[in-house]
């Protein structure tokens, strides 16, 4: 699997997200082929999950909640560019 097919794995969840907010609130899921293959509570279980049934890389562990903190990183510095 290459990386553009993970970003299309990434674009499902995207495009399901009200949906599986709706279902999977706050649960980290595992997809694979454009569904939900795993749900759990934490991310350990579902990387240790995801592990012993697939290969690396031919996955996603997504936290499924609203709006897009789950996905999302702000890096703050206070390091100054003149």
């Amino acid at each position: 699997m290459e990386k553009q097919d993970l970003k299309k794995e990434f674009e499902y969840y995207l495009d399901n997200q009200t949906d599986l907010v709706r279902i999977y609130n706050n649960k980290y899921l595992i997809i694979k082929n454009f569904s939900v293959v795993g749900v759990f509570d934490t991310e350990t279980e579902a990387y240790f999950n995801a592990v012993s049934k697939y290969n690396l890389g031919t996955f996603i562990i997504q936290k499924c909640s609203q709006g897009n903190e789950a996905y999302t990183l702000t890096f703050h510095s206070r390091v100054a560019f003149v």
